[in-house]
């Protein structure tokens, strides 16, 4: 059967070729990804001022803790998919792709019902200052509405890209992308809808790429068509599919309880270090778009290549990985030094001196240590490509409790700076995490195929 336009099948040829072409388009996606999430902070910076710019920053990490696991949950959902594809499988991997279907529709309504309810309080419990805590529930409450969107897009580009394609994401985010931006500057500029109307702009945006994504799949996936009862909920397939995406999405939750943590600690310190901290923080996410990009990459790699019982092609496809990602971290650190200055002035005025200078005090705290957080990418995301994916919740704990440290005990006692190393700490704690755990895997992998081979004879 024609597996559809834009599959790639990454279990033949040059690792580092294959990589290199998944990564590319990838890349691009999650960059244009981050634009249209930039584009809400740039334009309630400049068109709303530097308090508006801290309501919406001081969401950043409940936003990371619930958003987050939706996207670790899709990301979940597909590594059976990657599997099956890799093992040529064509029956089992629709029934995973119905059946994460079904779960992301009940995964959705169940959390944006409880979150939209809490969303307050749970602003009230992080101490938000008084000042912008009006403006960060309007925010939030909104991207909260959004979550079924979320779970839309992200499942589909997931599966999308499972199959070897990360062109077509990047396509539709092109143009969700250039949508978001003109609906920022509707809503908050034309519709006077404060920053309310940069959340709209966001989960519009979204649920048009996750639309595109759906009609794209269903007239060139040939593959996914679904055949006699496949399309039906199947509890055995929902019980893998919850054993991969739940601990993942876990993940992504507990590391942001440190976050939340550390956000609260940030707070504590006034509303011009939670502006400093968002703008920081915009930043860096768009600049570490490379890493996830690898993450995602090796993820499908290390998916596709274990279902094809290929073990002798991870490690290579691991070094390439590697190889890249450090080269970029060398590279963004040096714009980082150079043109720190220059880059935070997208989101604040030229007059607001401190808070520039928070900010590029911020960019290069982190920036000092990006290599650290090329292990953690592409080690935790290939471990839980080849199925290992309760490994990411433990790393998630190494990364909560470095976070929960600096908040706790470090900001405190030394304010700001303190601040500005707090990721940078907790990717080197999961880092002594996950390099170990990555041994134990690929043993245990050995092992369990050594074993199929010997039942096989």
């Amino acid at each position: 059967m024609a597996k559809g336009a834009g599959a790639r099948d990454m279990t033949e040829g040059s690792p580092m070729k294959l990589i290199w072409g998944f990564f590319v388009p990838m890349v691009f996606g999650l960059l244009f990804q981050q634009l249209y999430n930039m584009a809400d902070t740039i334009i309630v910076g400049k068109c709303l001022g530097v308090q508006a710019l801290a309501a919406v920053g001081a969401t950043g990490s409940i936003n990371f803790m619930i958003i987050g696991f939706c996207l670790g949950v899709c990301s979940g959902f597909a590594i059976p998919v990657a599997q099956k594809f890799g093992e040529k499988n064509d029956s089992a991997l629709r029934r995973f792709v119905a059946n994460s279907g079904w779960l992301a529709a009940i995964f959705s309504v169940v959390m944006t019902s409880a979150v939209c309810v809490l969303c307050r309080d749970i602003l009230l419990w992080m101490d938000t200052p008084a000042d912008i805590i009006d403006g960060a529930y309007r925010y939030i409450f909104v991207i909260f509405l959004g979550i079924p969107a979320t779970y839309l897009y992200n499942l589909l580009s997931c599966t999308i890209r499972s199959l070897g394609d990360s062109t077509t994401p990047l396509i539709f985010l092109l143009f969700s992308s250039v949508l978001n931006v003109a609906l920022d500057f509707f809503t908050i500029l034309v519709l006077d809808m404060g920053v309310a109307g940069a959340g709209w702009a966001t989960i519009t945006a979204q649920a048009v790429s996750g639309l595109l994504c759906l009609l794209y799949m269903r007239k060139k996936f040939t593959i996914l068509k679904m055949q006699g009862d496949e399309w039906k909920p199947r509890k055995d397939y929902m019980k893998i599919l919850c054993g991969m995406g739940i601990p993942m999405g876990l993940q992504y939750s507990i590391t942001a309880i440190g976050s939340v943590i550390l956000q609260t600690a940030v707070n504590s310190l006034g509303s011009m270090a939670v502006a400093a901290v968002t703008a920081g923080s915009k930043i860096v996410i768009f600049l570490c778009c490379p890493f996830d990009a690898l993450g995602s990459t090796i993820a499908t790699y290390g998916g596709q290549n274990v279902g094809a019982g290929k073990l002798d092609r991870i490690a290579p496809g691991m070094k390439a990985c590697l190889y890249l990602g450090i080269i970029y971290a060398v590279a963004a650190l040096g714009v980082l030094y150079l043109f720190g200055d220059q880059i935070a002035l997208l989101f604040v005025d030229r007059g607001e001196t401190e808070l520039l200078r928070n900010t590029r005090m911020f960019l290069l705290g982190n920036g000092l240590l990006f290599i650290p957080l090329v292990f953690v990418n592409v080690m935790r995301f290939l471990i839980q490509g080849m199925g290992f994916s309760k490994f990411a919740i433990l790393a998630g704990v190494c990364e909560m409790i470095a976070r929960s440290f600096v908040g706790f005990v470090l900001v405190p006692r030394f304010g700001y700076i303190a601040v500005c190393f707090a990721s940078p700490v907790a990717w080197v704690a999961a880092d002594l995490f996950l390099i170990p755990a990555y041994g134990y895997v690929m043993k245990q992998l050995r092992r369990m195929f050594a074993g199929r081979n010997a039942d096989l004879a």
